[in-house]
C-alpha cells in the first residue's frame, strides 16, 4: 500500500519529476508512485513548488468556505482500504461544529475532522487537456485523509475558477525566510 509506505524510495528526486512531467493523466499518478516506491506524502513533500506546496492548516475550512454557494461543482474524495466515496458538484450550506467542518447538503452529507489534518498541500499534475490542481489533506501517521479538485470533463482544461481558489489559499507564513 503506497500510502503507508516507510521504506525509502527507489527513485531520486529527479526520477520523481521526470515521471511527474511525463503524466498525461492523474491517473498515471499512482503507478508511478509504485515504479518509485513513493507514498503519496513523501512525492509531494519531496517535489518541488512547480508541483506542490504546502498549505496552511486552515486551508480545508478556506477552500469549502470559499466554494459554497459559489455554483463551482468541486469533488471530495475520501477513502479508506476498502472504499472511495466521491462527491461531484457545488456546496452550499458548510457548518463549522466544535473540531468539525460538516457539508449539509441535500444530496451530500460530510463530515471532517480538522484537528486530525496535520498537514495541506495543493497538488498539480499534468494531463494532455492542462494540468488538474488538487487540495490534499494529511494525518499525523501521513495517511491521506481527503482530496478535492474542481469538477471537470476529460479533454477539457481545469476550471479558471478552481484554480484561482486553490492558488489564493492561505501559504505558511515565509516571512521568516533568508
Amino acid at each position: 500500500d503506497s500510502e503507508t509506505r516507510a521504506d525509502k524510495p527507489v527513485g531520486s528526486p529527479a526520477e520523481l519529476r521526470a515521471g511527474w512531467e511525463k503524466m498525461t493523466d492523474t491517473h498515471q499518478f499512482f503507478p508511478m508512485l509504485k515504479r518509485l516506491n513513493y507514498s503519496r506524502h513523501q512525492a509531494v513533500t519531496t517535489i518541488d513548488a512547480d508541483y506542490a506546496w504546502p498549505l496552511e492548516l486552515d486551508a480545508t475550512r478556506a477552500l469549502l468556505d470559499r466554494a459554497k454557494g459559489t455554483g463551482l461543482p468541486i469533488m471530495a474524495f475520501v477513502g479508506n482500504r476498502g472504499c472511495i466515496q466521491i462527491h461531484s458538484g457545488p456546496i452550499e450550506t458548510v457548518e463549522p461544529m466544535g473540531p468539525w467542518i460538516n457539508i449539509l447538503d441535500k444530496t451530500f452529507h460530510m463530515h471532517l475532522r480538522l484537528d486530525h489534518i496535520t498537514q495541506v498541500w495543493a497538488v498539480r499534475k499534468p494531463t494532455s487537456d492542462g494540468h488538474v490542481t488538487s487540495l490534499e489533506a494529511f494525518g499525523a501517521d501521513n495517511k491521506l485523509i481527503i482530496q478535492f479538485f474542481g469538477q471537470r470533463q476529460e479533454g477539457t482544461d481545469e476550471r479558471a475558477g478552481w484554480r484561482s481558489l486553490i492558488e489564493a489559499l492561505p501559504r505558511p507564513n515565509r516571512s521568516n525566510a533568508a
